[in-house]
């Protein structure tokens, strides 16, 4: 797992650290609409529902299956969070509950029949247009492997290819892909993105190279954000 984007947190030093990402993720692909009803699945202590309650979303609930994690949250003043398996929470939901579903390094870890499991419930959940935020592994980084074989309980990696085809044959409408590129917010990390851009063009080259193809929609984080609408 990519401890920078992790939503693990012990203390709110913890949640500082997480603030310029998350901040970013919730404005740029949550629902513009502050009353939407939101699960995040595989909230882990809760830094994701943290921020997106201090921007004003105040319908937004999470589930981990680690007691610690939770214990983590209740901890930092995290309201609305719960201990739980993720696909037996949605199994026990009712068609169209949600505006918006979020699995944060979730999927990775189920095994192919129980993510088809896991995809078919969030799908049924959804409200028609709502939209499912997805951040998990990218086989097509040239890192790829590191963060795939980095955690023992992962069990799949996936490319923008290979996600959005499993998402579309099971039934959502608009699947886009986003790199997980790091955000400026001082000079350190202004830096940093800088330097992603000139690598990320070198990664080009080298695709163009080796197969003619320039790559201008390839994804060489080393994780992938997919937003999938129902």
């Amino acid at each position: 797992m990519n401890n920078r984007n992790s939503q693990h947190v012990n203390s709110f030093e913890d949640l500082n650290l997480r603030r310029p990402y998350l901040k970013r993720f919730i404005i740029k692909h949550f629902p513009p609409d502050r009353d939407s009803i939101i699960l995040d699945l595989g909230c882990g202590s809760g830094s994701l529902i943290y921020f997106a309650q201090q921007t004003g979303y105040h319908k937004i609930q999470g589930v981990d299956l680690s007691p610690q994690k939770i214990s983590n949250a209740n901890k930092c003043g995290i309201h609305g969070v719960e201990q739980g398996d993720a696909l037996e929470t949605l199994n026990k939901k009712a068609a169209d509950t949600f505006d918006c579903l979020i699995a944060f390094d979730l999927i990775e870890h189920f095994n192919r029949t129980n993510l088809l499991l896991f995809i078919d419930a969030a799908y049924r959940t959804l409200k028609p247009g709502g939209r499912w935020l997805i951040h998990t592994t990218n086989a097509e980084s040239p890192f790829g492997m590191t963060i795939r074989y980095g955690d023992i309980t992962h069990q799949l990696a996936f490319t923008r290819a290979s996600l959005s085809q499993l998402l579309y044959l099971s039934g959502f409408s608009q699947v886009n892909c986003y790199e997980d590129q790091p955000v400026p917010h001082g000079i350190i990390s202004a830096v940093r993105w800088l330097l992603w851009k000139i690598i990320r063009n070198g990664l080009r080259l080298y695709r163009a190279i080796e197969t003619g193809d320039i790559g201008h929609h390839a994804i060489f984080s080393q994780n992938i954000l997919v937003v999938a609408v129902k």
